[in-house]
């Protein structure tokens, strides 16, 4: 079955086959070159773009959010060694 297909096809000149397609319309053709595709690298790559006013803003604010997170763990670790009587650990009990 598959040798007749070959058969059908063995006769066949290609070569005009693509011309004839090519001269039937009448006009030159012509080939369109694509544009080159120009990448576009951003900037940054995991932070938004901000101006400089709120990015010195938004950011301080979280650097100081941080700063305040420790001062008050630490004076609440103070607070808790005061209470214990000022022995954070003992290593031997005996």
């Amino acid at each position: 079955m598959g040798s007749e297909e070959n058969d059908l096809l063995k006769g066949v000149d290609w070569k005009t086959v693509g011309n004839a397609a090519n001269e039937s319309s009448g006009a030159p053709v012509i080939k369109k070159r694509l544009p080159k595709k120009i990448r576009q690298v951003p900037d940054y790559y995991f932070l938004p773009r901000r101006s400089l006013p709120s990015a010195v803003a938004i950011y301080g604010a979280c650097i100081a959010a941080g700063i305040g997170a420790g001062m008050l763990i630490e004076v609440w670790v103070k607070k808790k060694i005061k209470e214990d009587g000022g022995i954070i650990w003992e290593k031997n009990k005996d």
